[in-house]
């Protein structure tokens, strides 16, 4: 994938919630959904909480960092940075668009929230949980904001060592009449169908069989039982475009509001095209664990090997039962930079109702850097 690609990405936007904690024991959180004027109420803690929310929602950073009760142990900008990124990000180029409220305790001095923050990225759902003071001066209600500041990269060498294919292409007074750099071979090695309530889902793998980079992608066409197509999705975002010699893909492709039964067949168009790459970043994965039902989830951590900064990463988790059958194809955006040697962790979320096929899993990462993509 180039950064051409990234850029096309950015242009779509998924909707997000946020969640901030109230102050009077509820059963269920209050949703706002960021509408109406800008509020600046702090009469009570639940308001109080509300109105930050409402100022985060219309970026209206001074608004709201002037209104927490410990601003003075952190400047503005390191406040934005805390929750936007110190790096440019996923979380860069999102943005706020509902809250709920969530109680945890509640005095008349104090209250704590648990506040989940759902940001609006270009590329899905990003949710972050933070737990919340609020504290009570005179008669005024204020956020005690727990920041959390990025950790320090020590000066360093880390040495360099790693693979680099650079293309060279045809110009146009190059005369090699029609000659050109082939395209790389690339085999879909599994593919099957699977019936979700939410229409026919494609599920396969990809292998790159050549001895250079792709940048790789597929296309399914659903036929009818007469052998009419019925439809052509490709595999967008649950893919890693990018693939070194002999590396692995999993694809997973949507069909909405289309019934299994309905299919009689599907043809498969896998496309490759050669690009210039790198094996550098490496992201190690440390502490990888299958999370059992309920909550069903892949979680681990992702550690930066390299001494550039990773400013996206795309973890696709492959899920495959006892026998080695393809089960399920699950992903996650980390909407934070990975700087060098720093863990960050990421949890993809598993349908309940696979879980307990699930016995093994591959997890393939996908690295994006401003200015292209590994």
């Amino acid at each position: 994938m180039n950064g051409r690609l990234l850029a096309f990405s950015l242009a779509g936007a998924t909707v997000l919630l946020i969640v901030i904690g109230t102050a009077f024991p509820i059963s269920e959180a209050t949703v706002y959904a960021g509408g109406g004027g800008l509020m600046n109420d702090s009469s009570t803690s639940e308001a109080a909480v509300r109105s930050f929310g409402n100022a985060i929602h219309a970026n209206a950073w001074s608004t709201a960092y002037d209104s927490l009760a410990n601003k003075a142990q952190f400047t503005q900008p390191q406040f934005m940075s805390d929750l936007m990124g110190y790096y440019p990000n996923l979380r860069t180029y999102s943005g706020l668009d509902t809250f709920e409220i969530f109680p945890v305790h509640s005095s008349d001095k104090d209250a704590e929230y648990q506040v989940k923050l759902h940001w609006a990225t270009v590329m899905g759902d990003a949710v972050e949980t933070r737990d919340v003071h609020v504290v009570k001066n005179d008669d005024r209600w204020q956020v005690d904001w727990p920041i959390v500041k990025e950790p320090v990269v020590p000066p360093q060498v880390i040495p360099v060592n790693y693979l680099r294919w650079d293309v060279i292409y045809r110009g146009a007074g190059d005369d090699w009449g029609a000659a050109d750099v082939e395209a790389p071979h690339v085999k879909i090695i599994d593919m099957h169908p699977v019936q979700r309530a939410e229409g026919t889902f494609i599920l396969g793998e990809l292998l790159n069989e050549d001895v250079v980079p792709a940048y790789v992608s597929v296309s399914a066409t659903l036929l009818n039982k007469s052998q009419q197509p019925i439809g052509t999705e490709g595999s967008f975002d649950k893919i890693s475009h990018l693939l070194l010699p002999k590396q692995v893909t999993p694809f997973f492709i949507r069909f909405a509001d289309v019934n299994l039964s309905q299919v009689g067949g599907v043809r498969m168009t896998p496309f490759s095209t050669l690009i210039p790459a790198s094996a550098d970043p490496v992201i190690e994965i440390q502490n990888e664990k299958l999370n059992p039902a309920p909550d069903a989830s892949l979680t681990g951590q992702l550690v930066n090997q390299s001494g550039q900064i990773a400013n996206v990463a795309h973890v696709l988790g492959t899920f495959y039962d006892q026998n080695g059958n393809l089960v399920w194809v699950a992903d996650q955006y980390v909407d934070h930079a990975l700087l060098p040697q720093t863990p960050v962790a990421f949890n993809i979320h598993i349908p309940e109702d696979l879980a307990h096929k699930i016995s093994s899993q591959r997890t393939v990462i996908s690295t994006y850097i401003m200015g292209g993509a590994q």
